[in-house]
């Protein structure tokens, strides 16, 4: 600033530009704004447009109590409202918004009309040009309200450019629209985004069934109810098993009293109750509603109302993790929620709180929960036959020898005992066939079990692979860690293995939620070696990558078009990880050599895809270290 100027009052349409920098961070904040009060006013029936993402339009009508014409310029005017009346209603705030702010804010950056009829038979219409009433005339309309906002920030051009595509844009509103649709199941939704309808969630269903709608199948169907409850507080909802985990944290749900909201302590209990159950980069779905006593919560501290603040934090805490737990550990303490209407007559907003006009389950008496999904079998079939064939299940190139010195690794064929291989080092010279040893005993895997620069000597606790190295060092295996790396290369060296066409075609049942993600990864599968049609409801597989069998295949394309992450590296690991053998699971000989020579052949192959090391060796100095042979 070059001089010094006087302090003096804004004007009003410059103040009106700096609470929509608040309130309107983009066309989403609009239709969150506008959504949010159609609920307030009590509304069955909300149906919401879109064109370019929002900002060419964001029109939304309903069927609530609506204004007569003497509110409406006053609606359109900042601080104005008829949500709150006292400093008491202020620390209790019963309904979405109280700050009278939005409708001045949102109409001061747009072309902004509003038209309302409280009975049905006479109604009102004003026209706002940023922030500039230009007309007020009757006109006919059902009861209810109808909000048109045009052409959002054209007169903000600051504002204007940092809007991202439409596409990105529209994504961000529908994503807003479902996290309100989720609280209200009472309230008919509809949604419509360039001429069609893109969601549509009709009145009384369940929390399952919305969810349903934006999820796909292989997520919602493994859903576990839970519900918790403790001095006044409630927290219930549905959660996904660990094996169905995905690489982004884009189903993460909470709401608190009614109010969709982005929290880290509720974020922080989530985590914490999935602790050891996930890997560093998973995260699980959550759609979790939390009710307490209205004066326990702020919804006061952000400009959006998108953050809360606890007046008891560690109760809360407590009481998600406790609920979560439970839920993962199928021990619920009191009642799940039945997979029915989540509806409770609504009251009043203006003089109940959002606690009341939300949604809830009426808990039963008797203790029941819904069965769930339970993670398939993971063991891969190839693993109960023999030894060649699950080496030629893989289809990899032939795999290196394990040391450089060594021969190639060849599965072996016979189980039968090999008596001019000698005995391990510490076993007895005959053992009855009656004894068990405490370390499965390898020594009749067949010829060629050593001198390739390791000689397996059995399995500990069904999980680690015990190797004896040529030079005198000892070496641990994990199982699960090194099968990971084997699916993975596979999986990876698929896009190099050319095309496999199918004699009859397959087909794949498409939710919309993955013909969407279909059409993010169509070039990407198309390289790999795939040949796809998208057919509506539908998916046809005309050819597969040369290095997948048909099934597995199906399989890592369901994986693909279920999983919402970054990139299909994260895929392959994910893939990978539920596809290979599982700590516990007990190993024959011939397949456990047959799992060492393929992992034998990866490349980078001392850590799993997530980063675990697979491999843990001593040399014979390091284990005369360990026992303090040397000083």
């Amino acid at each position: 600033m070059p001089t010094r100027r006087p302090i003096r009052e804004l004007p009003p349409a410059l103040r009106n530009q700096i609470a929509a920098g608040e309130v309107v961070e983009r066309p989403a904040s609009v239709l969150k704004e506008l959504v949010e009060n159609s609920l307030d006013a009590r509304a069955s029936r909300i149906s919401v447009t879109l064109d370019r993402g929002g900002q060419g339009l964001v029109e939304v009508q309903d069927d609530g109590h609506g204004m007569g014409a003497e509110e409406l310029e006053l609606a359109v005017m900042r601080h104005a409202t008829s949500k709150v009346a006292t400093f008491e209603e202020l620390l209790a705030v019963g309904s979405y918004g109280f700050r009278g702010e939005a409708l001045a804010s949102i109409a001061s950056v747009s072309t902004f009309t509003i038209a309302s009829s409280p009975d049905g038979e006479s109604g009102h219409a004003l026209e706002v040009v940023h922030g500039r009433l230009e007309s007020s005339k009757p006109v006919a309309m059902q009861r209810g309200t109808r909000i048109t906002v045009r052409e959002l920030f054209t007169n903000v051009p600051a504002r204007l450019k940092f809007l991202k595509t439409p596409a990105t844009e529209n994504r961000r509103c529908t994503e807003i629209f479902t996290r309100l649709a989720l609280t209200r199941p009472e309230v008919d939704f509809r949604l419509e985004s360039g001429g069609r309808e893109v969601l549509r969630f009709l009145a009384g269903q369940t929390l399952r069934e919305r969810l349903a709608v934006v999820w796909p199948p292989a997520v919602t169907e493994g859903l576990i109810q839970v519900h918790e409850s403790a001095h006044g507080r409630r927290v219930y909802g549905l959660i996904g098993h660990p094996g169905s985990a995905q690489g982004r944290p884009d189903r993460i749900l909470f709401a608190v009293n009614g109010r969709p909201v982005q929290d880290k302590l509720l974020l922080r209990a989530v985590r914490d109750a999935y602790s050891g159950r996930l890997l560093s980069r998973e995260h699980p779905q959550v759609a979790l509603f939390l009710e307490l006593d209205p004066h326990e919560v702020d919804v006061n501290v952000h400009p959006a109302k998108a953050e809360v603040r606890f007046r008891d934090e560690r109760a809360v805490f407590s009481l998600v993790r406790r609920a979560i737990v439970h839920g993962l550990e199928g021990s619920l303490p009191g009642a799940a929620l039945g997979d029915r209407p989540l509806h409770t007559p609504a009251a009043d907003s203006s003089s109940q709180g959002v606690a009341a006009t939300s949604s809830a389950p009426d808990i039963p008496q008797e203790q029941r929960r819904e069965p769930h999904a339970q993670p398939p079998e993971r063991r891969p079939a190839a693993l109960n036959e023999s030894s060649a064939s699950y080496a030629g299940s893989l289809t990899t190139p032939e795999p290196p020898p394990f040391t450089r010195s060594a021969p190639p690794l060849t599965p072996p064929r016979s189980s039968q005992p090999d008596r001019s291989q000698a005995p391990l080092p510490f076993a007895p010279a005959e053992v009855s066939s009656t004894e068990a040893p405490a370390v499965r005993d390898a020594s009749h895997v067949g010829p060629g079990a050593a001198g390739r620069g390791f000689e397996y000597l059995g399995q500990v606790a069904a999980t680690y692979l015990l190797l004896r190295l040529d030079h005198g060092g000892l070496a641990v295996l994990d199982q699960h860690a090194a099968h990971e790396r084997v699916l993975f290369d596979k999986l990876r060296n698929a896009r190099d293995a050319g095309s496999r066409p199918l004699a009859v075609p397959m087909e794949l049942p498409l939710h919309p939620s993955e013909a969407q993600r279909f059409m993010e990864l169509a070039v990407e599968l198309e390289r790999l070696g795939f040949s796809l049609v998208s057919e509506g409801a539908k998916l046809s597989i005309h050819a597969v990558p040369g290095g997948l069998s048909p099934a597995k295949a199906r399989e890592f394309l369901q994986s693909c078009l279920a999983e919402r992450v970054d990139d299909l590296s994260a895929v392959w690991a994910m893939l990978s990880c539920r596809m290979a053998l599982k700590a516990g699971e007990p190993l024959a000989p011939d397949e456990a050599m047959a799992l060492l020579e393929a992992w034998a052949g990866c490349e980078d192959r001392d850590y799993c895809p997530h980063g675990r090391p697979v491999l843990i060796s001593w040399s014979p100095d390091d284990l005369a270290k360990l026992f303090k042979r040397r000083g």
